[in-house]
């Protein structure tokens, strides 16, 4: 069954197709591929313990979520029924903030009480996605991009809230104040329906001029 293109996952393929179009379309994005090639995928693999993961990367730097990450599976097998086992001391002992306890266990308990089911998001669009995954308190439009984007691999995700793209994109585009996402909304519709891509490239660009 071919499914619609919302729904299609990027591939290696079809990302070497986007960026050709993007850079077409917008002669900075075309100057970042000329300079710094092809980004990466950035694939994750879709479930618990990634979106746990993303969870974990808001409002802090993916090294230090990484790091929280790294120690949490060295204590556990990652699975919800696992980490509903750890009580606060343990967790904050790994890393945890409260906040991100409150978080990450109401996902895991979510999960294992099958009032979410991760393996169904694949076959459905991106606004019900949203409002699936949103429902759970801690798990915002960021949240949900970065899992559409980089588990779901949706090709048309562009995540307006992450800080890296608004601050690559004032330096790409020489603004004179960092953009706000309302305004990188406006900026980005010309890159439908490969906005996913050029996050990756944008993503290149920061990792690539470090501040």
């Amino acid at each position: 069954m071919t499914q619609t293109p919302e729904l299609e996952s990027l591939t290696e393929e079809s990302l070497t197709r986007g960026l050709m179009v993007l850079a077409n379309l917008d002669r900075d994005l075309a100057r970042i591929l000329e300079t710094l090639g092809s980004p990466p995928m950035w694939q994750r693999e879709p479930g618990f313990a990634t979106l746990l993961c993303i969870i974990l990367e808001q409002q802090v730097s993916v090294a230090a979520a990484r790091a929280v990450f790294t120690r949490l599976c060295g204590v556990v097998t990652l699975t919800p029924e696992n980490f509903l086992i750890l009580d606060d001391v343990q967790l904050r002992a790994i890393g945890f903030s409260r906040q991100k306890i409150l978080y990450c266990r109401g996902l895991a308990q979510a999960i294992a009480t099958d009032q979410l089911d991760l393996s169904k998001l694949q076959t459905m669009d991106e606004t019900t996605i949203r409002t699936e995954l949103k429902r759970l308190k801690g798990i915002g439009d960021w949240t949900v991009d970065i899992y559409l984007l980089m588990a779901l691999q949706r090709p048309d995700v562009f995540p307006k809230g992450d800080l890296a793209i608004a601050i690559a994109l004032q330096k790409l585009k020489n603004l004179a104040t960092r953009p706000t996402p309302v305004q990188l909304e406006e900026m980005t519709q010309h890159w439908r329906p490969w906005r996913a891509v050029a996050a990756r490239l944008l993503w290149h660009y920061y990792l690539s001029n470090p501040k």
